[in-house]
């Protein structure tokens, strides 16, 4: 019995030296563990994220001053900071999601002007207008 609680012990605390027949044993088994278990058996299942693309419309462009109006639909931002006033945290949100997911904006430096909230009749924000400029202009 003291050979049995001695191989369980070292088991547990992962004593056996590398190399050994008894360590390649272990690493076999957690690899097979790792690759032939089921994703369903652990509740792990991607979350379907719909593309921003549809999400995200421009609506007026000024030429002279280079502003830019954006509706953004309030879903893409993160949920914490959705809010009906314009925060610093809202304006960092609204310029994170712009310049990731608006491809003419991918690397280029841009102000938020002004963040216009459109309440649904339940009280929730349902999207924003979003005025961007250039940091380039004035």
């Amino acid at each position: 019995m003291s050979k049995l609680g001695r191989a369980i012990s070292r088991t547990i605390f992962w004593s056996y030296d590398r190399g050994s027949w008894p360590y390649d044993l272990m690493v076999v088994i957690i690899l097979l563990f790792v690759l032939l278990t089921p994703r369903k058996w652990f509740h792990d299942q991607p979350q379907p994220t719909r593309p921003a693309g549809n999400l995200i419309q421009l609506v007026t462009e000024d030429a002279a001053s280079g502003d830019r109006t954006f509706r953004v639909d309030a879903s893409v931002l993160p949920e914490e900071k959705r809010d009906a006033k314009s925060t610093p945290e809202l304006e960092r949100a609204t310029h994170d999601v712009l310049s990731r997911d608006v491809n003419s904006l991918r690397g280029q430096t841009f102000q938020v002007q002004r963040i216009d909230p459109n309440v649904a009749p339940d009280g929730a924000v349902s999207y924003y207008d979003v005025t961007i400029r250039p940091a380039s202009l004035p």
